[in-house]
């Protein structure tokens, strides 16, 4: 294999838009809807591939690890060995497309920097693979779209990787809101981060998508949308800064604090930070509060409310595991995803809002 490092492909992002539209309800494939297990190919072997989705899917049911893409053949030879991955279902970024043959990978995973998921997104797409894309979906709202559009032209489905929409404890607050069964939600805090060392790293580089607001900003977005059962129609005020500016350099988000309006006058203040470890989200209702904390843990999420403890116990990897299993099934059903790309455009229009407001000092309506 000619292996090519990801990093030499970052020239090459801009794709076009304009691809017809199909029914969210046609995603399927009749070939792997008969499928017992799907086959899956982790792109991009960092962190997340390696300590998480990896170990997921040794005990996932419904999809397997059945491929890998990568630029580091040194990466290539260790996961062969250890998950036994065939030779032919190895690629590197120069090869990708050809794996539109390969029958054995049912679907593509996305787990790069997110200035490259359109790309490989839209490639993805182009082979006639099933998506799943890593948050943040993308870097714009039209990214965002061109990825949706690519897969629905090329009838396959597009899922987002917001694991916690797939976990127990999550459902659990989030059906306390939707039935009000405390009320209905007067407001809420939410704040997700942690302390983050590293210093050449994608997220510290704005051409990378870097930039907290887009890493541990999506959780907060994601917790307060999820918080008050409703959309955001404007972000109120912003404020972005860092506290170490020979990291994240030339406006470079390190903390962002923003309030975002909800319809009724119900206001939802988020913080994200990678200066300071942070994971709760506050749902201030008619009757009493909804405590969720951690709301966004790996290793677990847990809450209380007045109507009892939110804590149903479990270790990492398992939301990955549910998250992927889910979406497989989901596949194999031919029906939609519960997360699809447009859960994704809808947190980067915040994103963007978020950045807008901080910018202009103004009010930015969504």
């Amino acid at each position: 294999m000619n292996f090519i490092s990801r990093r030499t492909t970052l020239k090459s992002l801009a794709l076009g838009a304009g691809v017809s539209m199909v029914s969210p309800l046609s995603v399927m494939s009749s070939t792997k809807s008969r499928k017992d297990k799907l086959g899956v190919a982790l792109v991009g072997l960092g962190y997340y591939s390696t300590d998480l989705l990896a170990p997921a899917l040794e005990k996932t049911e419904k999809c397997y690890l059945a491929g890998i893409v990568t630029g580091t053949p040194s990466k290539a030879a260790v996961w062969k060995t250890k998950y036994k991955i065939p030779e032919k279902n190895i690629y590197d970024y120069e090869s990708f497309d050809s794996i539109a043959d390969n029958p054995a990978i049912d679907v593509i995973y996305i787990v790069l920097p997110p200035s490259m998921h359109m790309e490989y997104v839209v490639r993805a797409a182009k082979a006639g693979k099933h998506v799943w894309c890593e948050k943040p979906m993308a870097v714009t709202v039209d990214e965002c779209q061109t990825m949706i559009d690519a897969c629905k032209q090329a009838n396959v489905s597009l899922s987002i990787g917001y694991r916690c929409q797939h976990e127990p404890n999550t459902k659990a607050f989030q059906k306390i809101v939707k039935e009000q069964s405390l009320g209905k939600v007067l407001g809420l805090d939410c704040a997700a981060g942690y302390r983050e060392n590293r210093t050449d790293h994608w997220k510290q580089k704005r051409e990378m998508g870097g930039g907290v607001i887009y890493d541990m900003g999506v959780y907060s977005i994601q917790g307060a949308r999820l918080g008050a059962g409703m959309e955001p129609i404007a972000v109120n005020s912003a404020k972005v800064w860092t506290e170490r500016p020979d990291i994240y350099k030339d406006g470079l988000g390190e903390i962002v604090e923003a309030e975002l309006e909800f319809p009724g006058g119900v206001i939802g203040t988020i913080k994200t930070s990678f200066g300071d470890n942070m994971n709760f989200l506050n749902i201030n209702c008619e009757k009493g509060m909804i405590e969720m904390e951690p709301f966004s843990a790996y290793a677990g999420i847990k809450g209380k409310s007045p109507l009892g403890e939110i804590n149903f116990p479990f270790q990492q990897p398992m939301e990955q595991v549910w998250q992927m299993d889910d979406d497989a099934q989901t596949i194999m059903d031919g029906k939609p995803q519960a997360v699809p790309g447009e859960e994704g455009l809808r947190d980067i229009r915040i994103v963007q809002a978020i950045l807008k407001s901080a910018e202009t000092g103004k009010k930015v309506m969504i």
